[in-house]
């Protein structure tokens, strides 16, 4: 008999953590007015993610995967475009993420 594991692997739940991370980033940036009220709907998105990633579902990894590859070009974009190398962080940590999601060990825990 094998002991079957249910729960989410650690990485998993660093992602998440990092989704809310940026969710809260860009609710406070929609306070303080630093970032258009629309960036409320990419929060929520974020938040989406988060949740369904740590309930092991197919929608939260798709949607997880998403927002990493889509965070990561946005940080690409205003590293080279902007020259904003300060972001060149988030884009390191995004593409790890990316990398990370697609491992067979991850897609066959999800349901």
């Amino acid at each position: 008999m094998t002991k079957q594991i249910t729960g989410p692997l650690p990485g998993m739940a660093v992602i998440s953590l990092w989704m809310l991370i940026l969710c809260g980033i860009g609710l406070y940036g929609v306070i303080t007015r630093h970032f258009p009220w629309m960036v409320i709907v990419l929060c929520a998105l974020f938040a989406a993610a988060a949740s369904g990633l740590l309930q092991q579902r197919r929608w939260g990894w798709a949607l997880t995967l998403a927002a990493a590859f889509l965070s990561m070009c946005y940080g690409t974009y205003m590293v080279f475009h902007l020259h904003q190398l300060q972001l060149m962080l988030m884009v390191v940590v995004n593409l790890i993420f990316f990398l990370y999601l697609v491992r067979p060990e991850v897609i066959e825990r999800l349901r």
